[in-house]
């Protein structure tokens, strides 16, 4: 069953973490256990996060099923649910076993970092904020970034005693910020492991690869497996510097994210297109999958930190057919001890005076950029709300009208073909001509899209992947 709860009230959010709600809408939730009052939850516009537990009413009844995502232009053909999926996970590519179920070893991506005083408990570092407040207020809780609890309008006021870390939900806490600034972390950095930023001539940056190179992502074919029980698309992906091809499915995708997310809590790591229901293996969806996906690519072999991380070197170079071989990479990375805190030892800055930087003008910077990426987004969103609407009347509207013109010439063309006259044959061709015309402008203008609003989209959508990243982003780098 769905944790679903339906909105009472409306709710703007004020601090990082949170999330606005807008009365009557459903949200799904995370947990049905609040914590400090304070429930984590999705809202209907995608935003996850935190929101007041009073503000909510919990919905018992079972979740419907939710509608597949529209086609792009709302021509694609919606098909039936597929024969297996090939965005889900296979007990034949991997065990049941993972790290993030092991004990000791650190939770996904998307969990939160637990405290854990040395040698006294799971945790590989201690996240502790040394400040563990003990509140009793009957004026509401504290949100666990340290915020009090907005109470619902005219509504009954709740008390809270709170003994816990204010801190736990942070983005600065659950990226190890917190304990690498308090000196809690602590681990034996490899060369191989050193990211160095140098100077240049625009300020910081990261060192560049000394080895570039790209890769391909070509022939998405559909494989079965079981007997033909479960289908899939496989990819072929062909690294410049290897030249060796090896094969790969959505979920290894999608189990790199998930890794490269995990480990680089200052870089931004681009989504992935997103998972669909039905209609996976029609051929426009697998096109654009593919094209999505070489776009991620590419963006991914030109980051200078990223195309040299281990885990994407196992991803492109493990071959496809050596199942043990990629277990075994893939359990290395998932174990990698540079993450969280101990990620921002790895890091070597420029020495000397000059490296100094002005923390003032730093943080003018980042206050401009975050201003930026706001208004960069609310662009981004609007032009492709603007590009799929008119691309959508490109596709169908716009076809139509001039193929509606066009039958009427060749409406006109066939009563003038009744007067056998000899002179007027070539006028009856003309107008016949005329129409076919019209239907080709037709064409051209539902095949349009393809050509100029299609890649414009795409790109965007990487884009806009990027900019959902920078708010953590920024807040890590602000605490």
């Amino acid at each position: 069953m769905a944790l679903r709860a339906r909105a009472l009230y409306d709710f703007r959010s004020e601090n990082p973490g949170e999330i606005s709600l807008r009365k009557h809408e459903v949200l799904s939730l995370c947990s049905e256990q609040d914590i400090e009052g304070w429930l984590e939850g999705v809202n209907s516009r995608g935003d996850r996060g935190l929101f007041p537990a009073s503000y909510v009413q919990l919905i018992r009844a079972p979740a419907a099923a939710e509608p597949p995502p529209p086609a792009r232009y709302a021509n694609v053909p919606a098909g039936g649910f597929d024969q297996g999926s090939d965005d889900d996970w296979d007990d034949d590519w991997d065990d049941s076993s993972t790290v993030a179920d092991e004990p000791g070893a650190l939770g996904s991506s998307y969990g939160d970092y637990e405290a854990a005083a040395p040698g006294g408990g799971p945790g590989r570092y201690r996240l502790s904020t040394r400040s563990e407040l003990s509140l009793g207020s009957r004026g509401g809780g504290t949100h666990p970034g340290g915020h009090p609890h907005p109470h619902p309008p005219g509504g009954a006021k709740s008390s809270a005693t709170v003994s816990r870390n204010l801190n736990r939900f942070s983005t600065f806490v659950k990226s190890g910020g917190e304990a690498f600034v308090l000196g809690e972390a602590s681990g034996f950095v490899k060369d191989g492991d050193k990211l160095c930023v140098v100077l240049g001539p625009r300020g910081p940056e990261w060192q560049e690869n000394p080895y570039p190179f790209q890769c391909s992502i070509e022939d998405p074919t559909k494989q079965t497996k079981f007997k033909g029980m479960k289908s899939y698309i496989a990819y072929k992906l062909v690294p410049s510097h290897t030249r060796q091809q090896v094969h790969r499915r959505y979920k290894h995708f999608d189990w790199l994210y998930g890794r490269l997310a995990e480990k680089f809590p200052v870089i931004s790591v681009p989504h992935l297109p997103e998972k669909q229901a039905t209609g996976r293996f029609e051929e426009d969806f697998i096109s654009k999958r593919r094209k999505g996906l070489a776009w991620w690519m590419d963006h991914m072999c030109s980051h200078p930190v990223l195309a040299q991380c281990d885990a994407f070197q196992h991803f492109l170079t493990c071959p496809s057919t050596d199942e043990k071989a990629w277990k075994q990479g893939k359990r290395k990375a998932e174990k990698d001890e540079m993450v969280g805190a101990n990620f921002f030892l790895t890091i070597s800055v420029p020495a000397g005076p000059s490296a100094g930087l002005d923390l003032q003008e730093v943080e003018s910077q980042v206050d401009g950029f975050k201003a930026f990426t706001k208004k960069m987004d609310e662009s981004a969103l609007q032009l492709n709300h603007t590009a799929n609407e008119f691309a959508r009347k490109q596709v169908t509207g716009f076809k139509k009208e001039y193929q509606k013109v066009g039958h009427s010439f060749k409406c006109l063309s066939q009563a003038f073909e009744l007067d056998q006259q000899a002179f007027s044959a070539g006028l009856n061709q003309a107008i016949a001509f005329t129409g076919e015309a019209y239907d080709a402008i037709g064409d051209l203008f539902a095949d349009q899209p393809r050509q100029d609003l299609d890649p414009v989209m795409d790109l965007l959508a990487l884009y806009q992947g990027h900019l959902a990243n920078f708010p953590d982003i920024i807040h890590v780098q602000k605490g």
